[in-house]
């Protein structure tokens, strides 16, 4: 099948791409500081950790919104396709599955919540509105990721017998504990999140978050079988 091999080619491009997006600008304004302009040096040892910046600090000023933006509408994009070329997949296996279009319209739509939060980063406005509509925007695209990313594990188990050929049910199997511990932390990071303060705290999550929502597509990679 030909759209298999497309879908394990672009997935790869779906980790690769936000991931060197978020450390390049991370290197950049921890590392490389004198590079931007009138902004003071961010220190912090590693995000991952010690959640001592958020992902937009470090993407947000120039020049590193050069890097970021670009490659989150490449993002973007690759989403887009990587959940079509999905959508295919399913219909080959089963035509009419209850779950195809959930999958389709999430996935779709993360995509479109990452665009739009794109667009408006690093734009200031001193308005509450705006600013709540930044932090739905980007809840949306989380929510809407692992949402899609939930359906389409549950719609490849529904029919993984008919896959043996054609995946390593092994990967599949990482990526359902994968989106579980994904949601399963969402849940208990509410708390965390709506409330003040812990800001160190809610950065690590952040950084950690958004890796485990991109490593679901690098497992995709390692799940589908090179069809030759």
């Amino acid at each position: 099948m030909d759209v298999i091999q497309k879908v394990k080619s672009i997935s790869i491009w779906v980790f690769i791409v936000p991931f060197f997006a978020i450390n390049a600008c991370l290197i950049l304004t921890t590392q490389l500081h004198f590079l931007i302009p009138g902004q003071f040096r961010i220190f912090s040892i590693f995000p991952y950790i010690d959640g001592g910046v958020s992902i937009s600090r470090t993407a947000r000023y120039f020049p590193a919104y050069l890097i970021f933006k670009p490659l989150m509408f490449l993002t973007s994009f690759l989403l887009i396709k990587y959940w079509l070329y999905n959508k295919e997949i399913i219909q080959y296996f089963e035509k009419d599955h209850k779950y195809l279009k959930k999958v389709v319209f999430f996935g779709i739509a993360s995509a479109v919540a990452l665009t739009i939060h794109t667009i408006f980063l690093g734009i200031k406005f001193d308005n509450d509105l705006y600013k709540l509509f930044r932090r739905v925007v980007m809840l949306s695209f989380i929510i809407f990721e692992v949402v899609a990313q939930a359906y389409l594990v549950v719609t490849l188990y529904s029919f993984k017998n008919k896959l043996d050929d054609f995946i390593n049910r092994k990967y599949l199997n990482i990526k359902l504990f994968l989106v579980s511990l994904l949601i399963v932390v969402a849940i208990i990071s509410i708390p965390i999140v709506s409330l003040p303060g812990n800001r160190f705290l809610k950065h690590a999550l952040e950084w950690d978050y958004f890796l485990g929502v991109i490593t679901f597509y690098l497992l995709t990679f390692f799940m589908w079988k090179k069809i030759k």
